[in-house]
């Protein structure tokens, strides 16, 4: 009970974050979310700087308000502004972790927290090479094939599940089927000569978080 009323205090904390000056950098618009478990976490911030005031960022990371232990730093990326990487977290933990994010500038400071739980915030990149091919002798049949995102480190021990969507290109609404705990998929009943769009989403096997974005678009003709 005592970590579900520090959850809801670091829920309001985290809407209204903490100001340091009167005039600070504006909200930061935290999110986190596990890219792969149980090894990644990738936490980004949605942050418009001033082009004059050069802006910096502290993000360091702990479990639990009264944890003794010192934060440790969610590590920024060159390559991918406004983001930071959690790779040291425990699996099923006994407390929240909380992200706090923290942007300096020559106005002051603004600090955000963010309260998570590993596995409520899973959500695996979408999925790769995903294709749609004719199968020989079947007019009215695509085969879909598809592979696990490559951040997804290990699908063999932590395997993944799958939804798809598809439609007759220009259609308004897809059909949306699944989930499968496989990487290919035979649609049928589909009109010959048409041609097909299909995409396909990811989540954890053990229906923990959620599912990722969908795949790029394949697309194929039967026939």
């Amino acid at each position: 009970m005592l970590w579900k009323i520090s959850v809801w205090i670091l829920l309001v904390l985290s809407q209204v974050g903490i100001l340091e000056s009167e005039d600070p950098p504006g909200k930061l618009g935290v999110q986190c979310w596990t890219i792969s478990y149980p090894e990644k976490i990738r936490c980004t911030w949605d942050f418009k700087p001033n082009a004059y005031l050069p802006t910096t960022f502290i993000t360091t990371y702990r479990m639990g308000l009264m944890s003794s232990e010192p934060p440790k730093l969610c590590v920024q990326s060159d390559q991918e502004p406004q983001s930071c990487l959690i790779t040291d977290f425990q699996m099923f933990a006994d407390y929240p972790y909380i992200l706090n994010v923290t942007a300096i500038s020559p106005l002051g400071g603004t600090t955000q927290l963010f309260p998570f739980i590993v596995e409520d915030i899973i959500r695996p990149d979408p999925p790769e090479n995903v294709t749609l091919s004719n199968i020989v002798g079947e007019k009215k049949k695509l085969l879909l094939h598809w592979y696990p995102p490559r951040s997804w480190l290990y699908p063999e021990q932590f395997p993944l599940m799958y939804k798809i969507r598809y439609k007759r290109a220009g259609a308004k609404h897809y059909k949306t089927i699944g989930p499968y705990d496989f990487t290919s998929f035979i649609l049928k009943g589909l009109k010959p000569g048409s041609f097909v769009e299909a995409q396909v989403a990811a989540k954890d096997f053990t229906d923990y978080g959620n599912y990722s974005e969908w795949s790029l678009v394949a697309t194929g003709k039967p026939r």
